[in-house]
């Protein structure tokens, strides 16, 4: 909404593409694509014009939709995905990305299944054969491999790891291990 009052401020004609990406309907002076820049930084918000820029936001953010919100694992490869979604050649696309990110595009995408692996074994009631399948993977070992080597850890530890940071309430703060409750008790029976 913000962008578009300040598309609208500016005077500009304009058809909203998708989020984060809007079409301005005329050619506009060096000037006002300045002012439009100042106006849009100011809001925390990017003028991007460079269509190689834009493409790689555009690999980044169907990568993320795909990998942290997808209800069901895609049936085609990440690279078939990529090239029908945004309709470039994958080979085009890999190059740029790793040309300007430093990195691969598969390289970014393990990094972001990991990340949302590392969020559904804290917060879900998933196993990991479930997360496995999630997030389309061919099996709980390639799944294991590939956790292990960008965290250093197995699923299995990790978990371990996330119970071991956690303590029931009734034991916060007690250094002896003696629970809240055995501690009322004992004084209800002093005080008896």
């Amino acid at each position: 909404m913000a962008v578009r009052e300040e598309l609208k401020k500016l005077g500009l004609h304009f058809i909203v593409v998708d989020l984060g990406e809007v079409e301005i309907m005329e050619n506009i002076s060096a000037e006002l694509r300045a002012q439009l820049k100042t106006d849009l930084l100011h809001l925390g918000f990017e003028l991007m014009d460079d269509k190689k820029g834009i493409l790689i936001e555009k690999i980044k953010i169907t990568i993320i939709e795909m990998v942290h919100y997808a209800d069901e694992p895609t049936k085609l490869k990440f690279s078939e995905y990529l090239s029908e979604k945004l309709q470039y050649d994958y080979t085009y696309m890999a190059n740029l990305f790793s040309e300007v990110q430093g990195i691969t595009i598969g390289q970014f995408i393990s990094a972001h299944k990991i990340e949302r692996i590392k969020e559904l074994i804290i917060y879900s009631e998933l196993n990991i054969t479930e997360i496995a399948w999630k997030m389309n993977y061919s099996s709980v070992a390639h799944l294991s491999n590939q956790f292990k080597k960008i965290t250093g850890l197995s699923p299995s530890h990790f978990k371990k790891l996330k119970d071991l940071r956690r303590n029931p309430i009734e034991e916060i703060g007690n250094s002896n291990g003696t629970s809240h409750s055995a501690l009322l008790n004992k004084r209800k029976g002093n005080a008896e």
